[in-house]
């Protein structure tokens, strides 16, 4: 699935620099649930986005399934995102003007579906995650954790092969957490998904089958 070598990324930032990542060696199997823990700033969601693509390391290499993300062409690297990974992020980033169906469905786009089949692919997702009878709602009209559910709905109804979570019960309370924390949980487990999650929260990470830690961009022993 992933094999990160020597990932490094380094920012500007004024007249110095940053290094959020220095040298991670990292390797995913297909299937995996890993969590990756460590403190503010430590690199975790710059790691997130080198999974998903949304960035390229200063150097290294990142390979999905034997090709290396960082040297894909723009275009080429968007339609991988489109096809095989979805996001769930902590703000939910649903658009407001839009109701629940309405977002989901605009997983799909990319992939030039017809309508009809857009509108039947979320109605099941959001289904799936228990919002059946929450199509026509805008965010508004929803709770935090049916907004966190119509997120999820979005990213999993292209069924890509991975799932990347950073912080996505980091707005929710506990019960609310646990609940979503089932839907993810579930919907991964019956899909076959490799699930990568970034969280503070230690109770999420001390029940995940696999965990690793970044410190100063770098593993932790």
């Amino acid at each position: 699935m992933y094999e990160l070598t020597g990932v490094t990324r380094r920012y500007t930032r004024g007249k110095g620099v940053v290094d959020a990542l220095a040298g991670v060696d990292l390797t995913i199997t297909a299937g995996d649930y890993l969590v990756i823990k460590g403190p503010t700033g430590g690199g975790k969601s710059t790691l997130l986005q080198m999974l998903g693509g949304l960035d390229r390391p200063t150097s290294g290499s990142v390979l999905l399934d034997g090709v290396d993300l960082a040297k894909l062409p723009e275009a080429r690297l968007t339609r991988l995102r489109s096809e095989k990974i979805g996001f769930v992020f902590q703000s939910f980033n649903l658009i407001p003007t839009l109701t629940a169906q309405e977002n989901v469905e605009t997983a799909l786009v990319p992939l030039g579906l017809k309508p009809k089949e857009r509108r039947e692919l979320a109605a099941e997702a959001l289904t799936s995650v228990g919002l059946g009878e929450r199509l026509g709602h805008v965010p508004s009209e929803l709770s935090g954790g049916q907004q966190q559910r119509v997120a999820i709905a979005r990213a999993l109804v292209k069924k890509p092969q991975v799932l990347l979570a950073d912080e996505p019960t980091g707005n929710l309370d506990e019960t609310t957490r646990d609940e979503i924390m089932d839907v993810l949980q579930t919907r991964c487990k019956e899909d076959g998904l490799t699930f990568i999650m970034v969280t503070h929260d230690s109770h999420l990470a001390k029940h995940a089958p696999r965990a690793i830690t970044l410190r100063k961009g770098k593993l932790a022993a």
